[in-house]
């Protein structure tokens, strides 16, 4: 009689073997499985033969917290018979159930799987035992951890010492801590650039969900301008926001930690008061972290008629908010602008001035004679009247 044991399969199974198959003289199966043949620990409970069940011989012989052991006939519990070489094979299979937890979107388990096909081979009546050791794969790495995640919004200044400089190439330099407040004039372009700190793994993805400006360093305060919508320009502003492709020509180590876009610098206005002189304004954006998949690269494509949202796998939970530093939007004064009009190319020629000049004299002579000519009329009918 010879005992043969076929590769086993099982879920996160350690190296060490930690189940005895032996085949005894009188026909029957011994086995023994251990709870520690699998990582997180096997739920002996749930160990069973491919028949048989709860019903004798079929079901355990005995049980303890470490071990459960099975003995039975080679002939019950759905024992597979056939001839071989001059042997005859029995052939039967534990296997371990598991928990399902089901969702709207998925089902999962956090239960071991066990399986173990094992084999007795009868010849004459010569038993020979056959030891056999099963190799299973180790325990798989973690795909994902959860982690401190630092995320920074910095402004560049917009230098570029290159000839034909374009948008990208500006994101060269950027203002330091000593820079702010930074002043910008209204339609001045803002260059703003999101990045992932202290991070090097090249399969994670930034994305930006909003971007919005306040007038103060509070993102929940009002009034509030929206500049991106599920990482796409705001469609109902006038000067739309431009964003700036990030890829492996910006010389940047792992392009997808950084988003980049521009606006046009603006001032918020009161409902009632004219805009003041200077105004502050902060800008800020909700992030988040995403794990490409086979289908999507977590980057958004925008439209007019369709934004497509990001189908990759989070791996935080939560967004992250991060602001920008104080910049100044300085105004000009209504004088100012007078005289910018006066002194530009586009001035009244001085004859042209002097003509509509004696033409409103002109005019106001008409009109004073005309009134005189009325009153003079009034007093001499009035006169007729009396006489």
């Amino acid at each position: 009689m010879v005992l043969a044991v076929r590769p086993s399969t099982a879920v996160l199974t350690k190296h060490s073997v930690s189940t005895l198959r032996k085949c005894l003289r009188d026909g029957q199966f011994v086995v023994v499985v251990a709870s520690e043949t699998t990582v997180p620990r096997l739920s002996l409970d749930s160990v069973s033969l491919l028949e048989g069940g709860d019903v004798a011989p079929c079901r355990p012989v005995g049980t303890t917290p470490a071990f459960v052991i099975f003995q039975f006939p080679v002939s019950a519990c759905g024992t597979a018979m056939r001839e071989e070489g001059g042997y005859v094979v029995y052939e039967n299979e534990l296997s371990s159930s598991y928990e399902v937890a089901s969702g709207p979107l998925g089902s999962i388990t956090r239960d071991s799987v066990h399986e173990l096909s094992f084999q007795c081979r009868y010849f004459g009546s010569e038993v020979v035992s056959l030891v056999a050791e099963v190799n299973t794969v180790p325990p798989p790495l973690p795909v994902t951890a959860q982690g401190p995640l630092s995320v920074e919004l910095r402004l560049a200044n917009g230098q570029c010492d290159a000839k034909g400089c374009s948008d990208a190439n500006v994101y060269s330099s950027y203002y330091s801590g000593a820079d702010y407040p930074v002043t910008k004039v209204l339609r001045d372009p803002v260059y703003v650039e999101v990045r992932i700190l202290e991070r090097t793994d090249p399969n994670i993805v930034l994305t930006l969900q909003h971007c919005w400006a306040t007038s103060t360093s509070s993102p929940v305060s009002l009034p509030q301008w929206t500049l991106l919508v599920d990482g796409c320009p705001y469609h109902d502003d006038r000067y739309l926001t431009t964003l700036v492709p990030v890829d492996h020509s910006s010389g940047l180590p792992i392009p997808t930690h950084y988003k980049r876009f521009i606006f046009q610098m603006f001032t918020f206005v009161d409902a009632v008061f004219l805009p003041s002189q200077t105004e502050t304004v902060f800008i800020h954006c909700s992030t988040a972290v995403c794990h490409p998949s086979a289908t999507d690269s977590c980057e958004r494509r925008c439209g007019r008629h369709r934004r497509h949202a990001t189908k990759g796998v989070k791996l935080s939970g939560e967004t992250a908010v991060v602001s920008s530093e104080e910049v100044i939007v300085v105004t000009s004064q209504p004088a100012a602008l007078d005289r910018r009009v006066s002194d530009s190319d586009h001035q009244v020629p001085q004859s042209l001035s002097y003509g509509l000049l004696g033409v409103a004299a002109l005019a106001v002579l008409a009109v004073s004679a005309l009134v005189l000519a009325v009153v003079w009329r009034f007093r001499t009918l009035h006169q007729a009247i009396k006489l």
